[in-house]
């Protein structure tokens, strides 16, 4: 007699990835800003949700979110284009020399196009020839600090009586949704728990607005439409999974390689341009990048490859770059505190899921925070002016752990190694 055989427990499903994607980014979004509305009630740093702090992050997110979006569609073909930097780099000063001359349209055109160049350089590189992409991506970021140096000296050195700076580029004019902007400054005045933070935050990104600031954001869902919800974007990011299938049902790989990676460059050189055209700057400054190019890989990366990801991503360092900037030191320990707490509610989370070891170390290092937010009463300059690259490190620590890269990313392929 053969003993009955038993059904298998239906799969427990997960009630957070059931979630449709609108859902969960709408919560996210809701406990961020209740996060931040409660540090700043707690710890009076009214700045954390000020209108002026939201324009500037704006403003500083840009560049970031313009070359994570050029990783997204060089990596989703398979290329790791660690060579953003660089190509953000010609980008500055492309947009520095035809600014110059023709005004800011021109200089967004004169971004992308050396931006552009250097995404083709790095295809040459690592598709043509086979150089390994980490070493080809190092190597434009030196070229382009090497070559935006050389030009300087000889183009901009007669105009600006300075080698590392071009002379002032003239910039956008700014505008703001109205009536929306005003109603949310009046409201945001009243300083009323929460809805004053919540409407300064709002007007933050409906006023001081610049056509490329609207271009940046308008990309994010571009991308998106063209990559996930159309044929050829369905090609592109087949390279990045399989080439060697795709090269099978007839995808010719190299051409989608070299398309990637020539947008990939125009879109960090766009970020460049957004650097040449910050209203507070207005021209070409050796340097000025600040490993922005970098960053905007790491908020690719804490995206996990995806357009919404990465958008999320850029705007955690670039409000953290506009709180050290806007209101400096003692803004940014108050971020601590507010980090305490998030820590510590991540630990009731976990709890309420029964997985104790995740929720004791989130529990640690919430209580390892407030301390050190307790027994200080500022940060050092030093400290605030690196708290975008901290925050980097942290998240991409803390995101480790759930990453999906494409499967083939960073593979050597030949063509016909499908036959």
């Amino acid at each position: 007699m053969t003993a009955p055989t038993k059904t298998p427990a239906p799969a427990r499903t997960d009630r957070w990835t059931a979630l449709p994607a609108w859902a969960r980014s709408a919560i996210i979004v809701a406990v961020g800003v209740g996060l931040l509305s409660l540090t700043a009630t707690l710890t009076g740093q009214i700045q954390l949700t000020s209108s002026g702090t939201t324009q500037a992050a704006v403003r500083l997110l840009l560049p970031i979110l313009f070359a994570a979006l050029g990783g997204l569609w060089a990596e989703r073909a398979g290329v790791i284009n660690i060579g953003l930097e660089g190509m953000l780099i010609l980008g500055t000063w492309g947009a520095a020399w035809a600014g110059y001359q023709w005004g800011p349209y021109a200089a967004v055109v004169g971004g992308l196009v050396f931006g552009a160049l250097g995404g083709l350089l790095h295809a040459v590189a690592t598709v043509t020839f086979g150089v390994n992409h980490i070493v080809s991506g190092v190597a434009i970021t030196l070229l382009g600090m090497g070559l935006t140096r050389y030009l300087a000296s000889v183009i901009f050195l007669p105009l600006s009586n300075n080698p590392r700076e071009s002379p002032p580029v003239p910039g956008f004019d700014t505008f703001s949704v109205q009536p929306l902007a005003d109603g949310l400054r009046a409201v945001e005045s009243e300083q009323r728990v929460v809805l004053s933070d919540v409407a300064g935050l709002l007007g933050g990104l409906l006023s001081g607005l610049t056509p490329l600031a609207v271009l940046g954001f308008a990309l994010v869902p571009i991308s998106f439409l063209v990559l996930w919800r159309t044929g050829f974007g369905l090609r592109l990011r087949s390279c990045g999974e399989n080439p060697t299938a795709a090269e099978t049902l007839g995808v010719p790989v190299y051409t989608y390689k070299y398309i990637a990676l020539i947008i990939s460059g125009g879109l960090a050189g766009l970020g460049g341009a957004a650097l040449t055209l910050n209203p507070g700057q207005l021209g070409y400054q050796e340097g000025q990048s600040g490993g922005r190019g970098y960053i905007g890989l790491a908020a690719m990366i804490c995206g996990n490859w995806r357009p919404g990801g990465l958008l999320a991503g850029s705007a955690l360092f670039g409000y953290t770059d506009g709180v050290q900037l806007r209101a400096g030191g003692e803004a940014v320990h108050a971020l601590l505190y507010g980090a305490s707490i998030l820590a510590v509610g991540i630990a009731l989370l976990w709890v309420a899921r029964r997985r104790w070891k995740p929720a004791l170390l989130a529990a640690v290092a919430g209580l390892a925070v407030y301390a050190v937010y307790f027994s200080t009463e500022t940060v050092p300059e030093q400290f605030a002016s690196y708290a975008p690259q901290l925050v980097t490190l942290l998240v991409l620590a803390v995101a480790s752990q759930r990453l999906r890269p494409p499967a083939a990313i960073g593979v050597e392929y030949r063509r016909g190694e499908g036959d």
